[in-house]
């Protein structure tokens, strides 16, 4: 009885332990949550948007049949899922590239499992999913994971080309 009393108090403290050690910048990359706020000097860094945000910031697919970017800057859209292995792929490049294209372009990420009706307006079947609009003319969609080569070619020319 005393073994299994000592074996149980020991196991105790190790896990107590392991669990304390746990910090904040380990919580945040276990929770597929950007560690870019961390970086000292920096500002820059992909916005979240609800469906109510997105209307107001980017289009209002309810009000306006034809397309009409609400918004100064090229932005990118960023259509993902926290459980997506090629959206976490993506991620931490573009939080490099927002810092980048500061005040450049915007970047923004919108949740598809939280803003279903977002992804369904814009018919996202697969994810990422990744919508690149220029301040003046009509988006481009791409979809997959691309490589920081990719979405520096395509920013360069498609969203910063009349700029």
């Amino acid at each position: 009885m005393r073994k299994i009393a000592a074996i149980a108090i020991l196991v105790f403290i190790t896990v107590g332990f392991a669990y304390t050690k746990t910090d904040a910048k380990t919580v945040k990359n276990r929770c597929f949550i950007s560690n870019y706020e961390e970086k000292e000097g920096k500002n820059a860094k992909p916005i979240h948007l609800t469906n109510e945000a997105f209307k107001k910031k980017v289009f209002n697919y309810e009000k306006n049949r034809e397309w009409k970017y609400e918004g100064d800057l090229p932005c990118i859209i960023d259509f993902y899922a926290a459980w997506c292995g090629p959206c976490r792929k993506v991620a931490p490049i573009l939080d490099e590239l927002a810092v980048q294209y500061d005040k450049k372009i915007v970047i923004y990420k919108v949740d598809t499992d939280k803003e279903k009706e977002l992804a369904a307006a814009f018919r996202i079947s697969s994810i990422p999913a990744l919508l690149f609009v220029p301040a003046k003319g009509q988006p481009q969609m791409a979809k997959g994971a691309l490589s920081k080569e990719q979405f520096i070619k395509i920013i360069e020319a498609v969203l910063l080309e009349n700029n």
